[in-house]
């Protein structure tokens, strides 16, 4: 399959601290692609080196197989990558409505795809002239999601979605992430193992910087000594714990 992302030899520093160390994998186009790890393996430092919040410091970032490891967020968001953070990134100050129209080009909704994203996140539609601040920590995620897919992207960079999300949300969640697929390739930062495995086709695993692990979702959901000794816990936990 074609890759849509590709890192190649990706090393990343933060300040005095050495973070990633030489991370490859490839990103197929379509569907969802799960990068694991437990606390601290370098996942966030991943998403933010693609979107070029943190720069590279030696290797490649390649969208469409095109090197985007130079340019500027803004730039890398105009090719059609979109980023939600694990803070979310909204603004609470601002009204439903006033989020969403921060995430246009223009300011101005195409009314259809405003229809398709009420779809899949009804409570936007309901709260849409309330604060942000106000919602719950699920209606502000539904919003965080709902911003990136406003506009048509090619990929989306999600981490960590359903963390303190109660069960029933997340359940939505993967109803909703896997409408939002169908047009869109996800790169998915997750602890949620349930989560993750119900949406991913393929994964990678990360550790200390390094990728360990590259293969397809179903091998790794069905081989629990392999989830064991890549991640070192165990993913029969129940769904909407991390």
């Amino acid at each position: 399959m074609n890759a849509i992302l590709r890192l190649e030899g990706v090393h990343t520093d933060i300040a005095q601290y050495h973070i990633l160390h030489g991370v490859s994998f490839d990103v197929p186009e379509g569907g969802v692609h799960v990068l694991l790890g437990r606390n601290g393996a370098g996942k966030t430092t991943t998403l933010r080196t693609v979107m070029g919040l943190w720069r590279a410091v030696r290797g490649k970032v390649l969208f469409r197989g095109g090197d985007i490891t130079g340019l500027h967020t803004s730039d890398i968001a105009r090719l059609g990558v979109a980023y939600v953070p694990e803070n979310m990134g909204i603004f609470g100050g601002l009204t439903v409505e006033e989020n969403m129209r921060l995430a246009t080009a223009t300011g101005r909704f195409d009314e259809a795809r405003l229809g398709r994203v009420f779809a899949l996140f009804p409570a936007l539609e309901t709260f849409w002239k309330k604060q942000a601040f106000a919602l719950s920590g699920g209606q502000k995620q539904m919003l965080a999601i709902a911003r990136a897919i406003i506009e048509p992207r090619d990929l989306i960079l999600i981490d960590e979605p359903t963390k303190g999300l109660a069960p029933a949300i997340i359940r939505n969640m993967i109803a909703a992430f896997r409408e939002i697929a169908r047009e869109t390739t996800i790169l998915l930062v997750e602890q949620n193992f349930h989560f993750a495995k119900a949406l991913g086709s393929g994964v990678t695993v990360i550790e200390d910087g390094r990728i360990i692990h590259q293969g397809g979702m179903a091998e790794l959901a069905a081989d629990e000594a392999l989830q064991t000794r890549l991640l070192s816990l165990s993913m029969e936990a129940p769904m909407g714990t991390h």
